[in-house]
């Protein structure tokens, strides 16, 4: 018998435009969204102007070129490089949420870009980020051949891919995030009374506190898509070292096989066997990029492929990972950084380990 292979998936930006804007931001009559994205988003980006028009929503849209953010760090004089515009603080605080529509970085887009000014420009625009996320905010991809490129996969797998983990091939999207919610609130029954977390796997032993801290049930509403839990440990419990496999990418360059060693919840030593300037430059941007302001687990198992896009490694089921940088304020955490850095940790076949003060909640990706 000829063995059955599944119908790809056909990604639809109108689909994709409604969920952001209804699910996701929750867009309500006379509110103003501001809508980010780049040229390579038109599709998605004038969808999702429609579907808040739609629900009495005032688009604020900013659209730039692929690049742009990086040009002004190349190009800009030393005076504009550390400026903040009070013009851009004042927009900020005068919208009601937003939605970032991200892309994969364009072959080379990173090149050339100093670390150390990157990371003087991050911490200049840590309060324009902050007045950002104290609004309500969501974020999602739209699926670029870059992307598709970067994942290892034609541009229609990728479009499939995309489109099965946001749930658009359902017939109601929003029911099934629903379902995950339901999932991970079962998974926060036992975390919320947990003190001591440690991570075990090659190259990895880590101890941290979360006692006392808030789990936040990341069921698609901020990262379109998701499926994890998260919270921000006590900023001076990380002890030991932790090894993070997957490659990321940070600001457009990419960085992979990164090391990092706590004392009293900072970063002591640090090392990737990529890109080591980049993690450097990062870690040295303000005092708080050396403390944790996450540690999140992943648990959507419908994504199991590394695509090297942080938005999806980050919830792949099997994987755990820490953000070093600026923390969550409604999970407890009081960290504060113009970085906020995702780092994956592999566990799956490898023996890898979380336990919860000393009983196993995850062995090998599995959860026990």
């Amino acid at each position: 018998m000829t063995k059955q292979v599944a119908e790809l998936v056909s990604y639809d930006p109108a689909a994709h435009a409604e969920l952001m804007a209804g699910y996701c931001i929750y867009a309500q009559p006379g509110e103003r969204i501001l809508v980010m994205g780049n040229v390579q988003t038109v599709p998605l980006f004038s969808e999702v102007a429609r579907a808040l028009l739609r629900r009495g929503a005032l688009p604020a849209l900013r659209l730039e070129y692929p690049g742009q953010q990086e040009d002004f760090v190349r190009l800009a004089p030393d005076d504009l490089l550390d400026l903040l515009h009070p013009a851009e603080l004042a927009d900020m605080h005068g919208i009601d949420g937003s939605i970032r529509l991200m892309t994969h970085s364009l072959p080379g887009q990173g090149e050339g870009v100093d670390p150390k000014r990157q990371a003087r420009r991050s911490k200049v625009q840590g309060p324009l980020n902050a007045a950002r996320s104290s609004k309500k905010w969501t974020l999602t991809q739209y699926p670029t051949p870059q992307g598709a490129a970067a994942a290892g996969m034609s541009q229609a797998q990728y479009e499939d891919f995309v489109s099965r983990a946001m749930f658009l091939n359902a017939p109601d999207p929003v029911a099934e995030w629903g379902k995950v919610r339901e999932m991970q609130a079962k998974l926060i029954e036992r975390l919320s009374v947990t003190d001591k977390i440690r991570i075990v796997a090659p190259g990895t032993d880590l101890t941290l506190s979360v006692k006392g801290r808030s789990w936040a049930n990341s069921d698609g509403k901020r990262n379109m898509p998701s499926g994890e839990v998260f919270v921000s440990p006590l900023e001076d419990s990380a002890e030991g070292q932790i090894y993070f496999g997957l490659p990321t990418e940070y600001q457009g360059q990419p960085v992979e096989g990164i090391t990092l060693r706590f004392e009293g919840g900072k970063i002591v030593q640090a090392r990737a066997e990529v890109g080591d300037a980049v993690l450097q430059a990062a870690l040295d941007t303000d005092p708080g990029a050396r403390f944790l302001g996450e540690i999140g687990i992943g648990t959507n198992y419908g994504i199991q492929t590394p695509s090297r896009n942080i938005l999806y490694d980050e919830k792949i089921g099997g994987t755990v990972h820490l953000a070093a940088g600026r923390s969550y304020p409604e999970t407890g955490g009081t960290n504060q950084s113009a970085v906020h850095w995702d780092m994956i940790c592999e566990l799956r076949g490898n023996g890898g380990q979380i336990l919860l003060d000393g009983e196993v909640f995850q062995e090998n990706g599995a959860f026990v």
